[in-house]
C-alpha cells in the first residue's frame, strides 16, 4: 500500500494568525483536504501558539469524528507535561514526539535516542498505556534505530529536511535519499514502521517512496500549503496523493 498522506495544518494556522480574523479557516481547509482524499491531519501545537492554537484541537478532533471517521489525527510536539495533557485530552490516533526547543522556528533534527532513552522511555510507556500510536522524530542515521526501538515506540518519522533542501542538487539529493533509505531499512528490520516528513514536495516524493516502499505515512505542511496557494487545496492533495503512488 502506498504511503498515507497526512496534511499538516500549521502553515495554514500561521497565515490565519497574522490577523485577528477567523480566515483562512484551519478546520475549513482541513475539511477540503480530507474530502479530496487525504488520510489524516497533523498539527504541532507549540507552547506560544504561534501556529496551531490549542482552541483548534477540539475542532479538528470533531471534524474527523463527525465527518471523516476513517481519517487520523496526528499531534506532534515536545513531550512536556502540558503537551502530554493536550494529547490525552484530544485523543489523536498518533502522537509524534519531536525534540524541539520551544523557540525553534520549525523541527530541524531528530532525537538522540541513546542519550535521551531514560527520558523517552517513560513518556512512550505513558502514551502507549493511553492507547496512542507513538512515532519518534529521527535523523537519517541507522545507528540510533536500536535505541529508538527500545523506547517501546511503534514508528519513527524520518526527518527529511536535508533531502528536501537538495532541490537544486540532484547528486546531493541522491546521497541524502540513500541515508533515509538505510535508516528506513534498519527501522523495518527492528520492527518499527516508518513515517517521513519535512520539506517534501511533489517533485521529491516519488524517489522517496521508491526507495522506501514500506513507507507508512508522510506528513506534509509547508510545501503542500505553498502548492495550495497556486492550485487550491483539493487539487494539491490530489497531486500529492499521486506523488505517493495512489
Amino acid at each position: 500500500m502506498p504511503a498515507k498522506l497526512s496534511v499538516n495544518l500549521n502553515a495554514v494556522a500561521m497565515l490565519r494568525n497574522r490577523r485577528d480574523l477567523p480566515w483562512p479557516s484551519v478546520t475549513g481547509l482541513g475539511r477540503i483536504a480530507l474530502a479530496a482524499g487525504a488520510h489524516g491531519l497533523t498539527v504541532h501545537p507549540r507552547p506560544d501558539q504561534r501556529h496551531v492554537r490549542f482552541a483548534d484541537l477540539p475542532e479538528i478532533r470533531a471534524l474527523i469524528d463527525d465527518e471523516f471517521p476513517q481519517a487520523e489525527f496526528n499531534i506532534e510536539g515536545y513531550p512536556s507535561e502540558d503537551f502530554l495533557q493536550l494529547v490525552e485530552r484530544y485523543q489523536p490516533e498518533q502522537v509524534t514526539l519531536v525534540p524541539d526547543d520551544p523557540a525553534q522556528a520549525t523541527s530541524d533534527h531528530g532525537w538522540d535516542f541513546a542519550a535521551q532513552a531514560s527520558f523517552l522511555g517513560p513518556v512512550v510507556k505513558r502514551l502507549k498505556k493511553g492507547g496512542f500510536r507513538v512515532s519518534l522524530f529521527s535523523d537519517p542515521d541507522p545507528a540510533g534505530i536500536a535505541a529508538a526501538r527500545d523506547t517501546g515506540a511503534d514508528r519513527v518519522e524520518l526527518y527529511t529536511g536535508p533531502y528536501g533542501g537538495c532541490h537544486s542538487d540532484s547528486e546531493k539529493a541522491r546521497k541524502e535519499l540513500e541515508k533515509l533509505g538505510k535508516t528506513a531499512d534498519a527501522a523495518r528490520a527492528a520492527g518499527l514502521a516508518v513515517n517521513a516528513g519535512h520539506d517534501l514536495v511533489v517533485d521529491n516524493l516519488p524517489a522517496l517512496v521508491g526507495r522506501v516502499p514500506a513507507l507508512a505515512e508522510v506528513s506534509i505542511g509547508h510545501g503542500l500549503t505553498a502548492d495550495a496557494l497556486q492550485y487550491g487545496m483539493a487539487r494539491t492533495v490530489e497531486r500529492f496523493l499521486r506523488a505517493c503512488g495512489w
